[in-house]
C-alpha cells in the first residue's frame, strides 16, 4: 500500500486544508477551559493553530509543533490575523525539540495517526510524557473505527484523499485505530491514563506523565 509522507502531503495541501479549519474542536475549547492556567502550553501538530490559540488563554507561552512549513505559514497568518501569541517550531512529534517536564498543559490531536509505523507511534507518545511538567495534563486524539466512515472492528492502515481545488487528489497516510488498541497503546507508553472518551468519530484520552 501506498503510505505518503505526511510532511511532504500536508505541505503541499496545507494552503487548502488551513482554509477548512477555521474552528477549534468543543472538545479541545472543554478540556482546556477545565484546566487551570499553566506556564507553558504545547499544541502537538498544530496545524494552523486553531488550538494553540485556545491553550494561548490558558498558558502564558505557547508552542506550536509541526512537521509542515506550509501548515506553519498558515499558523503565522492566523497568528497576525487574530493576535495571538505562540512560538511556532518545525518539528518530529516522535523526537521532540523541547526540554523534558516543561509542559503543563497539552494538546495532540488528529496527528498521531498519521505516523509509522506503531513503534514511532509509541515513541511518540514517550516523548509526549518526557516533556510534561509533573502534574501536566495532555488531551490526545486519534481517528477511530468508530467513525461513521468505517465498517472495521480493528484498527488498520489506509489512506484517504484530500481533493484541492481543481479536482487534484492527494493521499494521506492513516493508522486508524480501534478504541481497545489506542487505550493498549497508551498503556505500552511511557504516559499515565486519567481519562478516555469517544466523540465524533474520535478516540481521546486525558493524560499525564507516568508517575515512578
Amino acid at each position: 500500500m501506498d503510505r505518503p509522507d505526511p510532511r511532504a502531503t500536508y505541505d503541499r495541501i496545507a494552503e487548502h486544508f488551513a482554509a477548512t479549519r477555521e474552528y477549534p474542536w468543543p472538545e479541545i475549547e472543554s478540556f482546556v477551559d477545565d484546566a487551570d492556567p499553566v506556564a507553558l502550553g504545547l499544541d502537538i501538530g498544530c496545524g494552523n493553530a486553531r488550538h494553540a490559540e485556545v491553550l494561548a488563554e490558558r498558558a502564558d507561552r505557547v508552542v506550536g509543533l509541526d512537521a509542515s512549513r506550509g501548515l506553519l505559514q498558515a499558523a503565522r497568518e492566523r497568528q497576525d490575523a487574530r493576535g495571538f501569541d505562540a512560538d511556532l517550531v518545525q518539528g518530529d512529534a516522535a523526537r521532540l525539540p523541547v526540554a523534558p517536564s516543561r509542559f503543563g498543559l497539552a494538546v495532540y490531536v488528529a496527528t498521531l495517526h498519521h505516523l509509522r509505523p506503531r513503534e514511532i507511534r509509541l515513541a511518540s507518545l514517550d516523548e509526549l510524557s518526557r516533556v510534561l511538567a509533573p502534574g501536566g495534563r495532555a488531551l490526545v486524539s486519534v481517528w477511530s473505527t468508530t467513525h461513521d466512515r468505517f465498517d472495521a472492528t480493528e484498527g488498520f492502515d489506509t489512506t484517504v484523499d484530500w481533493t484541492l481545488p481543481g479536482g487534484e487528489t492527494v493521499p494521506r497516510y492513516y493508522h486508524v485505530y480501534d478504541p481497545d488498541e489506542f487505550e493498549r497503546d497508551l498503556t505500552a507508553s511511557a504516559l499515565a491514563v486519567h481519562d478516555s472518551f469517544l466523540a465524533s468519530g474520535n478516540c481521546y484520552a486525558v493524560v499525564g506523565p507516568e508517575v515512578d
